[in-house]
């Protein structure tokens, strides 16, 4: 599929509108995406587990307006209007709407809601750009209903990225793939892509426990993160090593080998933080108790030999994986020493999930 497939030519110029709702989750990278070109395309592909319990629901209410002058739309979070996230939203109409021409014919109410507060320090764009987008496709459905369900998850996770690059990895689960390689048919740098080979049942049922150790703002966006890969000394040494571990995770996810899954994992994760402390300017987004976590989990690995392992996204809370078989004795040590090195006390038990829903 190239960009010019998703463009939306003849549709239904009568429709007056109607009401969509989708929850969309969210997703932890195992392989990291740091670095992007322009229109949201990734230096480098990345992999990740859909998530399950940290999703966000959002209803969609379109209505036809009489001129088309202008995008119109009003954004609520919780049944409370939020006009500061009208830039973000007013950015991605302007992305989409080659691909989405009715844009400008419609007045649009978005309410929105998380599972996790808005302010929990958890990434909210994967989540909220890929229910946005589902509710968009359900429309355009509507509008031209001879569209196949493997052309309407190409288009939504299409039009996610165009949001937010991670937003395109949360239509569909468990484990998805984006950005062009070698070894994975039918990748793309467009859009997320299930990962098409066979998975071991170690593998299966996976849990993600997110500790919140920080909730507050990060102090570098990740918009500003990735631009900084442009002149970045080590970029290109990088975007090769993320090629080599999503290589290497075809054979360790057919096999069952936990041992080199966490190596690869918790290395992608040290990476993506060391490529944010070698850029210029340089920053640092973990903070001491993330460190203190990190130490805590290797020691009690090694202690145990239980397969516990960490991931980071740009940020200080720390996300532990760890196998369904092993999940017992790991949330008694996550609960008992890891969690008073969480803010408030706050963490959040996920595990993998398989991709977002209509609500009827």
């Amino acid at each position: 599929m190239a960009e010019k497939d998703f463009i939306l030519k003849n549709y239904n110029k009568n429709f007056v509108g109607d009401k969509y709702s989708w929850s969309s989750p969210s997703n932890i990278a195992l392989v990291k995406y740091w670095g992007k070109k322009k229109q949201q395309i990734p230096a480098n592909p990345s992999i990740s587990f859909t998530l399950d319990a940290c999703k966000t629901t959002t209803t969609l209410t379109c209505s036809k307006k009489e001129n088309n002058t202008d995008f119109s739309f009003e954004i609520f979070l919780d049944g409370e209007k939020k006009d500061d996230f009208k830039p973000k939203i007013q950015t991605f109409l302007e992305r989409i709407e080659v691909y989405v021409p009715f844009l400008r014919d419609y007045h649009f109410v978005i309410d929105t809601k998380n599972t996790f507060p808005h302010s929990s320090g958890i990434a909210s764009s994967a989540s909220g750009m890929s229910a946005l987008s589902l509710c968009l496709m359900s429309m355009e459905k509507a509008l031209n209903p001879e569209i196949s369900d493997e052309f309407f998850n190409q288009k939504a996770s299409f039009l996610a990225r165009l949001g937010s690059g991670s937003a395109c990895r949360s239509i569909e689960g468990d484990l998805i793939v984006w950005g062009n390689h070698k070894e994975i048919p039918n990748s793309s740098d467009l859009f997320g892509v299930k990962y098409p080979f066979e998975v071991h049942e170690n593998f299966k049922n996976y849990h993600d426990t997110i500790l919140l150790v920080d909730k507050g703002e990060k102090q570098v966006s990740s918009t500003v993160g990735h631009n900084l890969m442009h002149n970045h000394p080590f970029a290109e040494q990088r975007f090769a090593q993320a090629h080599e571990n999503l290589s290497k995770l075809v054979s360790i996810f057919k096999e069952g080998d936990l041992k080199s899954f966490i190596k690869i994992v918790e290395s992608e994760a040290l990476t993506l933080h060391g490529m944010m402390m070698t850029s210029m300017p340089y920053f640092i987004l973990m903070k001491p108790n993330t460190l203190e976590i990190i130490n805590k989990i290797w020691r009690f690995r090694q202690d145990t030999g239980l397969h516990i392992c960490f991931t980071l996204d740009a940020g200080a809370n720390v996300h532990i994986l760890y196998p369904e078989k092993e999940a017992k004795e790991i949330y008694e040590f996550i609960n008992n020493e890891l969690v008073v090195y969480c803010q408030n006390g706050h963490y959040i038990c996920d595990r993998i999930g398989f991709g977002a829903k209509k609500i009827s």
